[in-house]
Formats: C-alpha cells, structure tokens, sequence
C-alpha cells in the first residue's frame, strides 16, 4: 500500500484526505494540532495522526518523509522548499496548492535528477485556473489561431444567500492571508501595454466585472500577469490580466484600511489598548474626539460613508481589549477578520472564476470565448474552496501514485497530461466550466 503524507490539517484538508483514503492509500496527517488531524481521518484503518510542528520539530521531517511515496504540502508557503529538499534528500514526489517560489523552481535540476516531480499550482487558483485556461488555448492553437487578449478573475465569497454582513465577505482561507494579498503589486499588459500598480495603489485600480447568473463584481488585478505570457505560450498577445474578484465596495473599503496604515507588518507593543486605543494612537489622534469623525475626516469621507460604518460595524471603534500583546497592525486586523467575518452554521460558501478570452481565427475572424466556473459548498459539508483547492491536488497524487503523469522536475498543470484528466474527473463531481462564445 502506497504512503501518502499529508502535512497541515487546515481549511482545505479534509476533501484531499478523504479522497486518498477512498483511493486505498495509507495517508498520515502531521499537524502541530494533533486533534485536527485526528478528525481529518476518523476511525479509518489507513489512516495515522502524528503531531508535528515544522518550526520547532525540523530533524523530525526527514523521518516523516522518508518512508512516504509522496509528500502534499499544506503548510504556509514559505516551508514549501524545506519541505521539497527533504523530499529530494529521499526521492520522494510532492504536491502543493501554492505559487512557485523563486526558490522552488531552482530545485528543477535536482528533481529531474532525483526523478521525482515537485508538484505545484495544483489547487483552484493558482490550479483549475491553468487547468481551464489551457484547455482553451490549446485548442486554439491547434486549430491555427491566436489568442489576443486573456483575462482570468477567481473569487471565493459567500453565496448570495450567506452574503449576510456588511464587508460582503467571509473567511474560507486564512485571514492573514487575505490581508497580505492586499499589499502586493501587480503587473500586467493592456492593448499592448504593460501596466505597474504598486501595493499601496492595488484597491484603488478596480473594474466592473460581470459574471452570468450572478451580476457585477469588483475584478483587481493579482501580481504578475506577465509572467503567464510564457508558460502559456501566448507570445504576441496584447492583453493579459489575471485578478481577484469581490463583491462590490470591497475595493474602497480595503483601499481605505490600507490608508489607515492598518495593512503595516512593523511589531508594536499592544497590550492594554482597546481597538479605539490602537486607532488614535496609530494616527496620533486626540484622545477626546469622536473617533469615528476623526476618522471620516482623515480619509476625507462623510462620516455616514459605507466605508466609515463598516469599519465601525468590524469594531475598529469600540473599547474592546485586543487580545495580542504584540503585534503589527495587520495582526490586529486579522483578529478582527477572525471573529466577525466568519461563516454561520449551514451557510455556504462559493467559487466563482471567470476567463475571458479574444481568439483570431486563421482565417482573420474573431472569436470571443467565455469559461465560467460557479460552484457551491455543501450546506453543514465541505467548502466550496475546500473542494475546488484539495480535489484537484488529489487528482493530481493519484495520477502520480499509479504511474499516469510521468513528468518529473517542478512542474505547474498546464500540459494535457494534467489537465485533461483532472478536469475529466472534476467534472464528474459536478466542478465544471461552462463555455460561451461569439464569433466576429
């Protein structure tokens, strides 16, 4: 029997868990809190629980990876190339949902070497994103045509009936996460220009970007587009833009926060502070005022602005202790993030991705195509980002365990090889594209 380890018991495990054990592996689950793990796999035969803390335990990788036949990486991204050595150390494959790192794809070499494939992008987005994209363009490309323009958005919100509090948004990842990925630059190209947006400009460069079934939403742009040029093959192509999508007033309200300085990583002490504490201390007001004025007034806003009575609403205002003894101001966001943007029993979550794509045909016409995934989570069941995250990583391992991708070094979905059975089998789980278009 063939040996999975799963490392991290977060938000997205379970649905990878499940299907490897469903798939007659021997899957251990090594969390730093053993319970999570223990609930991942039940009462399971194959399954074994092992507590383990990659920051303090770093000598005990090597004995968990070692007699594993892969290795899936749920940590933070930034253990993934720890991880990736150790695997390298023992030839063992691996999987992640994560970006490449700069660092990750400069094992290339030695995995081809060690003939092991490092697996990653291999979730939603980055992941089914690729998967779909590529589906396009291939077929695009074999028939003699072009692709001009290519915009992709994903967004994981709450479904319309769990839109329910005044952000229009709910945790189905890691808060901190969501924070940090307000501070990132972005880079893309528009009818032939490349564009920059710096951190600090990101919510402030937003678009109406419409999905049928479901309306308007707010579409940014997400780091670098450009880089996707290549390893799409898309050279000669005039815009390329891939971004996130939210529900409308996020974009104001982010920018707002990030002009609060509220998005800052510089450690302060904060014991003893109240959030309206932290507020006035952090942007030297005066502790007799009206600190919701005070604030409207800062960011030039009426005091009855929606930006003014979300940021009330989240509790920004109020003489509730924080809890952290020191932090950054992105941590004190993150708490605040923690208790009040989180998802009520039964409430579902949703996926919603969106390509949008410009094709010239050999005979000089134009096709415009449309690929639109919208999926759901199960109501008191698994997350939609749970699913659309861990489903096609399990594909992925399977299709490594028996042989079927036989691809080694750092790879990313974006060959038939990949693509075309994990989409396949996505489909008959009811995650799947649906493809518009209109020729010119």
């Amino acid at each position: 029997m063939k040996q999975v380890l799963v490392l991290g018991a977060g938000l997205v495990a379970r649905p990878y868990v499940q299907y490897m054990l469903d798939h007659g592996y021997k899957v251990t689950v090594a969390s730093r809190t053993v319970s999570k793990a223990m609930r991942l796999l039940g009462d399971h035969p194959n399954g074994e629980a092992r507590a383990f803390d990659i920051s303090r335990q770093v000598k005990e990788l090597k004995d968990l990876v070692k007699p594993a036949d892969l290795v899936v990486s749920l940590l933070p991204f930034t253990f993934h190339v720890q991880v990736a050595r150790e695997c390298l150390r023992y030839k063992v494959n691996m999987l992640t949902t994560s970006y490449v790192s700069d660092e990750m794809r400069a094992l290339d070499g030695q995995a081809k070497s060690a003939d092991v494939i490092l697996m990653n992008e291999c979730g939603v987005d980055p992941g089914q994103d690729h998967m779909s994209a590529m589906k396009i363009i291939h077929k695009a490309q074999a028939e003699g045509g072009k692709v001009l323009s290519f915009t992709s958005f994903t967004g994981g919100l709450p479904a319309p009936d769990a839109n329910t509090n005044p952000f229009e948004y709910k945790l189905s990842w890691s808060p901190r996460g969501v924070l940090l990925a307000g501070r990132n630059s972005a880079l893309f190209l528009r009818d032939g220009k490349e564009i920059t947006i710096p951190g600090e400009e990101l919510f402030a460069n937003c678009h109406v970007e419409s999905v049928p079934e479901l309306g308007d939403f707010e579409g940014y742009p997400n780091r670098d587009s450009l880089q996707y040029i290549d390893i799409y093959g898309l050279k000669g192509i005039q815009t390329m833009l891939r971004g996130t999508l939210r529900y409308p007033g996020w974009c104001k309200t982010m920018y707002n926060i990030g002009r609060l300085g509220l998005l800052e990583l510089d450690e302060q002490p904060l014991s003893n502070l109240t959030y309206a504490d932290f507020v006035r201390r952090n942007l030297n007001f005066s502790s007799g005022g009206d600190l919701k004025q005070q604030v409207a007034n800062y960011l030039k806003l009426p005091v009855d602005d929606a930006v003014i009575e979300k940021l009330d609403w989240l509790g920004l205002f109020n003489d509730q202790p924080i809890a952290i003894e020191r932090g950054a101001p992105i941590d004190v966001m993150v708490a605040l993030f923690e208790e009040k943007l989180q998802y009520s029993v039964g409430e579902r979550d949703m996926i919603v991705m969106q390509h949008q794509f410009i094709i010239e045909h050999k005979d000089n016409t134009q096709e415009q195509v449309r690929s639109t995934l919208i999926d759901y989570g199960i109501p008191n069941g698994d997350s939609s980002m749970s699913r659309t995250v861990a489903l096609p990583a399990a594909i992925a391992s399977h299709l490594i365990l028996t042989g079927e991708v036989q691809l080694k070094g750092v790879q990313i979905p974006i060959v038939p090889e990949l693509y075309e059975p994990i989409l396949q089998e996505l489909e008959t789980m009811n995650i799947r594209f649906k493809e518009e278009s209109t020729k010119t």
